[in-house]
C-alpha cells in the first residue's frame, strides 16, 4: 500500500471467498503454501476436507418452520437458494435426524454425491450453494470448525417472495391464506406463523399487522401474533 492511501475491503467478496476459512482443522491443517488474506483468514488454498455440523436450535423457527423437504420448501425456497443449496439442507437434516449430537461432513464426499464433482473452489456450485446457506441464515458458523444447520427453515420474508415469478407469488398468497384450523390455537398458531414470515424477516411491524388483517385473520389474533413477533426481536 502506497505513503496516504488505504486499501478498502469489500464484506461481500471477502465473505464469499472465504466461507469455509474458519472451518480449518487437525485434518485438513495448511500446506506449506498456505497464504492468508489482508485480514489474516486462511483462503482457499487451506480449505478444509471435513465441518462438523450440529443443529441449529431456535425456539421460534424450530416451532413455526417448515421442513427442508417439504412441498413449501421445494415450491418458494428453492428459487430463491437454489436446488445445489436445497438438496445440501436436506441431505444434512436427514442425517441430523438420525446423529442428534451431529456428525462430520466430508465436503468433497458430500459435492460428489450432489453430482458436482467435488469443486470446491471459489466459483465452484458446491461453495455457491454453502455460502447461499449462511447467507439467508439457514446455516451458521458456531464456533471454529462447527456448522450450525437449521432443522426448519422459516416462511420466505416478503422481499424474497416478491422476486419468485408471478405464478410462485399467488401460489404463496394461496398457502398463506388457506383455510385456519377451527381451533382458537389452530388459528393463533397459524397468525404467529403467519408473522413470523413477515416479522422475523424483514417486514415492518406495522406492515406485518396490516398484511394480516388484509389476509383476513381476526384482529385480535393479529394483535397477539405481532406482539409475539416483536418480543422475540427485542
Amino acid at each position: 500500500m502506497r505513503r496516504g492511501t488505504m486499501t478498502l475491503i469489500d464484506p461481500a467478496r471477502h465473505a464469499a471467498d472465504t466461507v469455509l476459512s474458519p472451518v480449518a482443522s487437525r485434518d485438513a491443517a495448511p500446506s506449506p503454501t498456505t497464504t492468508t488474506d489482508a485480514l489474516g483468514v486462511i483462503t482457499e488454498a487451506a480449505a478444509p476436507a471435513v465441518v462438523r455440523v450440529v443443529a441449529w436450535r431456535d425456539p421460534v423457527v424450530d416451532v413455526l418452520g417448515v421442513d427442508p423437504r417439504s412441498y413449501y420448501v421445494e415450491q418458494f425456497w428453492l428459487p430463491v437458494i437454489g436446488p445445489t443449496c436445497t438438496w445440501l439442507l436436506r441431505r444434512i437434516v436427514a442425517r441430523l435426524e438420525h446423529e442428534e449430537v451431529g456428525f462430520s461432513l466430508d465436503l468433497d464426499e458430500t459435492a460428489r454425491s450432489l453430482g458436482l464433482g467435488g469443486r470446491q473452489g471459489r466459483n465452484g456450485p458446491f461453495r455457491r450453494a454453502l455460502t447461499r446457506c449462511i447467507t439467508f441464515e439457514l446455516a451458521r458458523w458456531q464456533g471454529k470448525g462447527t456448522l450450525g444447520v437449521r432443522r426448519l427453515l422459516p416462511p420466505l420474508s416478503r422481499r424474497h417472495v416478491i422476486r419468485l415469478p408471478a405464478a410462485l407469488q399467488e401460489a404463496h398468497e394461496q398457502w398463506t391464506d388457506g383455510p385456519a384450523p377451527g381451533s382458537l390455537d389452530g388459528q393463533r398458531r397459524r397468525a404467529r406463523r403467519l408473522a413470523l414470515g413477515l416479522v422475523a424477516l424483514g417486514e415492518p411491524f406495522d406492515g406485518a399487522e396490516a398484511q394480516l388483517m388484509r389476509w383476513g385473520v381476526h384482529p385480535s389474533l393479529t394483535h397477539d401474533a405481532v406482539h409475539w413477533a416483536r418480543r422475540l426481536q427485542s
